[in-house]
């Protein structure tokens, strides 16, 4: 076999490369050789798949080896990066000066999945920044220049400054890896059937509960806000906000299935809030348990047992048969206990506080949920939202759909009263209504639907070349929108892509069915459904309309679309070679010629390359095989045979015909 042909079959390009690798691995086959024997380049084939995992592992020790030369070069010359409050991750990798893959491949490592215009905190870009090697400054900004986000997150740090000096009760963010039982648990402590209420068993969206605890020892009460942040990927910004506004962190890691890629995830998202964390290895009832399996698997990402001589409490539970549940809010408690001078806010003053859910209810308008964390907000405060006035609190509900005159800190509240809905994140602060602006409603609503501006492209900078769906989105609430749009962000391919063409709340209107069919694309719908005048206009526009209750399942089928767009791969195997000896008789598109097999073999119907001197000068195809007056199925290496050869080249005596076979293989999706 030619060292070129075998270095084709193994996509080594150029040859010469093999013939460098081949030496240390055994095969010393001359460092200018062009022939290989066959039984030689056989071996080689079986022994290719360890040889090449072996050299990709090389490279990536070497890359790695790179970096943290990169690194410590940057920490030797001291290179200083300011970063700013909020940023997207794009603007992170212009400011480090990195490569935008690079970046988001540094993410990753971090258990951040997120796309490249999705806005990141300042805790999450310093951390990364300084795993780097950077050393980072404070922002200088112009007067008038500083991001609005930027302002209103340092007004709420300094209002929950202000004055704290009485207790409040902890708030506590409950965090996980998927189906590891954080809802199961929280029904346990607050006895309330959430999951059984959910799609799928999954939470959808951020929810906030508070709980009185009654210690059935010294029957002290003690009053607990818990956050509950939907453990399936899609969630991670949400996860990540959930964290901010939050006191102490609960890690739930099932006994049964230990530490999982959103477990680690949910690590470094607690580390760089730096909240203080209880573990609770939950499902010790279930067959195969191990609890001391999740203890040495957590260590593993510097999470160490008090036990062991660590700093993090690890209580085992059982959250579906209610077993040591107190245990583990004692341990809470005391935690809080430790951290007291710190869980403190000021009820006089304003209410300020994070929206952490927002939506549109068909009776009530626009809706979200605040957890005050400073402050008392009332019935009839104006709702100040980032320094605009979005409306004035008409109700206000607890959680379990009650209403309040008042909410105090450390309370989840969901308020009535708004124009429009605010986003997820933003900050509430009813201390600043002497300076606020009412809201531009029409220009606000444009934002955050997409409706009035151009079409948010997910892949900006790889649209050449490459086959795009176009979606139209619809969801219940900001959070899922928020959701759904950052996980198709994480959709990268180099042949295909994903653009959404609009968004927003609310269920699917006309003018959604327009849009979809002006692009040529599809409207996924998120527990919303379509108008009766949407309905008809589907029904007419063949528009394709999917309704999900469920994340994970419209990004299949998303992911699913994307791969109807691929161009299907085509396998090319290897059949044999033979040289022309004789000629025969020619025909206006046929000839008959006498070959010898040189290699391989020759069945009809195959393809062939014609080659002259060395060199590819047409191609053909294999009509017939004839061996002595004999029609047959095959030739092997060795024997002679007529051939009818059908293609337009005139094939001389001494062409090599080259045999082979195609045969198409549609492709799977595999994500960059």
């Amino acid at each position: 076999m030619n060292v070129s042909e075998l270095a084709r079959q193994l996509h080594i390009n150029p040859p010469q490369k093999l013939l460098q690798i081949l030496p240390e691995f055994g095969f010393d086959i001359g460092a200018r050789a062009v022939k290989i024997d066959d039984r030689v380049a056989g071996q080689i084939k079986r022994e290719w798949r360890r040889i090449k995992f072996i050299l990709q592992k090389r490279e990536e020790e070497e890359r790695e080896q790179e970096r943290q030369k990169e690194r410590a070069a940057r920490r030797e010359a001291g290179t200083k990066v300011s970063i700013p409050a909020v940023l997207t991750v794009r603007e992170l990798s212009e400011r480090l000066q990195l490569p935008l893959n690079r970046l988001i491949v540094e993410l990753m490592k971090n258990g951040i999945l997120t796309a490249q215009n999705e806005n990141i905190d300042h805790d999450t870009a310093v951390l990364i920044a300084q795993d780097l090697g950077f050393t980072i400054t404070e922002e200088t900004t112009a007067p008038g220049t500083a991001a609005v986000s930027t302002e209103h997150v340092a007004a709420l740090e300094e209002a929950l400054a202000a004055g704290a000096t009485t207790p409040r009760p902890p708030v506590v963010v409950v965090m996980g890896h998927v189906d590891h039982g954080k809802t199961k648990l929280l029904d346990a402590i607050r006895s309330a059937q959430v999951a059984a209420g959910e799609a799928g068993g999954i939470t959808q969206h951020i929810g906030a509960y508070q709980t009185i605890w009654v210690n059935p020892k010294t029957k002290t009460h003690s009053a607990l806000t818990f956050i509950d942040t939907p453990g399936h990927e899609a969630f991670t910004v949400m996860r990540s906000r959930g964290a901010k506004v939050a006191d102490i962190a609960i890690l739930v890691v099932a006994a049964d299935d230990s530490v999982k890629p959103q477990t680690v995830e949910a690590i470094n998202i607690i580390k760089a809030a730096k909240l203080p964390v209880v573990v609770a290895i939950n499902k010790i009832d279930k067959a195969g348990a191990d609890a001391q399996r999740v203890r040495t698997d957590l260590t593993q990402h510097q999470i160490v047992p008090q036990e062991w001589g660590g700093d993090v409490p690890m209580v085992e539970i059982s959250a579906k048969e209610n077993r040591n549940i107190d245990q583990l809010l004692d341990t809470l408690l005391i935690l809080a206990d430790l951290h007291g001078e710190e869980i403190k806010a000021n009820p006089a003053r304003p209410a300020a506080g994070t929206v952490i859910e927002a939506h549109v209810d068909r009776g009530a308008g626009p809706v979200a949920t605040i957890l005050v964390q400073t402050g008392t907000l009332r019935v009839n405060d104006p709702l100040i939202i980032n320094g605009e006035i979005y409306g004035k609190a008409r109700a206000l509900k607890n959680y379990r759909g009650e209403e309040v005159r008042e909410a105090p800190p450390s309370t989840p509240v969901q308020i009535v009263g708004f124009r429009i809905a605010p986003q997820v994140g933003d900050v509430l602060d009813v201390g600043r209504a002497a300076s606020a602006k009412a809201v531009d409603v029409r220009t606000k609503r444009a934002e955050q639907t997409g409706a009035e501006r151009p079409a948010l492209t997910l892949e900006t900078t790889e649209e050449e070349g490459r086959k795009v769906l176009n979606l139209v989105i619809k969801a219940d609430t900001l959070g899922s929108l928020e959701a759904i749009v950052g996980s198709l962000g994480n959709l990268r391919h180099p042949e295909v892509g994903v653009k959404v063409v609009g968004k927003g709340l609310g269920n699917i209107s006309e003018g959604d069915v327009g849009r979809a069919q002006t692009a040529g694309g599809m409207i996924l719908g998120f527990n919303v459904t379509a108008t009766p005048l949407a309905q008809e206009m589907l029904g007419t526009s063949g528009v394709p309309f999917h309704q999900f209750s469920i994340i994970y399942r419209l990004i299949d089928l998303v992911k699913a679309e994307l791969e109807k767009l691929l161009n299907p791969e085509v396998v090319v195997s290897e059949l044999g070679r033979a040289t022309v000896r004789q000629l025969f008789r020619f025909g206006k598109s046929t000839q008959i010629v006498g070959v010898v097999v040189e290699d391989g073999k020759l069945i009809p119907e195959a393809k062939l390359r014609v080659k002259r001197g060395g060199q590819e000068i047409g191609a053909g195809r294999l009509g017939a095989l004839q061996a002595g007056k004999q029609a047959v199925k095959e030739v092997p290496a060795g024997s002679e045979c007529g051939v009818q050869f059908e293609g337009k080249i005139k094939l001389e005596v001494g062409d090599t015909l080259e045999a082979y076979s195609e045969a198409t293989k549609e492709k799977k999706l595999v994500l960059t």
